[in-house]
């Protein structure tokens, strides 16, 4: 019985691809339609791209239309051609907007984009482009039923721009360009003022203008020793147990030492 049963599965496969082959060939709109969509059914999604790549021009405001394209963006995004599905599920949107689907289709058109994004530490033009999709979405339809998916993406990609801008600024510090630290500091503070790495901004902030007070020439020090001053006030002001207490007592204590010079 098994080698009954296995033996018509296997005439049924290759049934099967011989129908697909035959439908590649042909001329046949209709057939190719059919065949087509047999293979989306049984998720066979690279070769019902072949078929409607060959025929989506011609189905163009026929009747099957829709039910075409929307297969032929979800074939896109399914292997993971993010960037033809993005294209596919807009331009679905934008030509079937009373399609029960439509909802799905802004969706995942939105999130083909979001999955383009890189790692934080390469270019965010993609990550950019994602959030203006999520965003729009969500202001299209803020009672669908992927809402909340939507808003959850929307925010890993904004904590991924944040990390990214935070990043820049901090290797400033790093390679001791204080000033274009504490200006970089100070615009990523304003930008996210709730970042989780706002504890990590503000001592940097402090870091770069302690550097840069206690190394400068004594024309420009007492100035920059008060820049350091105030820049310890703002972190032990938003959060007085802060992880860098003892470090940065022990530079605020060089930051008055140095002060006294200037009081007598």
């Amino acid at each position: 019985m098994k080698k009954i049963v296995s033996l018509l599965v296997l005439i049924a496969l290759f049934t099967s691809c011989n129908e697909y082959q035959k439908a590649l060939k042909k001329e046949d709109i209709a057939a190719k339609f059919e065949i087509g969509t047999q293979m989306y059914d049984a998720g066979k999604y690279s070769k019902a791209i072949r078929l409607f790549e060959q025929i989506a021009p011609q189905y163009r405001g026929k009747p099957q239309a829709e039910k075409l394209f929307y297969m032929f963006s979800q074939s896109y995004y399914k292997t993971k051609q993010y960037t033809l599905s993005g294209y596919q599920f807009e331009s679905f949107v934008s030509g079937y907007p009373k399609s029960e689907k439509v909802q799905e289709a802004a969706y995942l058109g939105a999130k083909s984009y979001s999955m383009l994004s890189p790692e934080y530490s390469l270019d965010q033009t993609d990550t950019f482009k994602a959030i203006d999709k999520l965003q729009n979405f969500i202001d299209t339809y803020p009672n669908s039923e992927y809402i909340g998916e939507a808003n959850e993406s929307l925010r890993l990609l904004s904590e991924k721009i944040e990390k990214k801008v935070y990043e820049n600024a901090k290797g400033y510090n790093t390679i001791s360009d204080f000033k274009s630290a504490i200006v970089a500091l100070d615009n990523f503070i304003i930008d996210f003022p709730g970042t989780r790495f706002k504890e990590d901004a503000l001592f940097l902030k402090f870091d770069s203008a302690y550097q840069l007070g206690i190394n400068s020439v004594p024309a420009k020090m007492e100035e920059r020793l008060n820049v350091a001053k105030t820049a310890y006030s703002g972190l032990i002001k938003y959060k007085a147990d802060t992880k860098y207490k003892e470090q940065a007592n022990e530079m605020i204590a060089r930051v008055e030492k140095d002060l006294q010079k200037f009081t007598k």
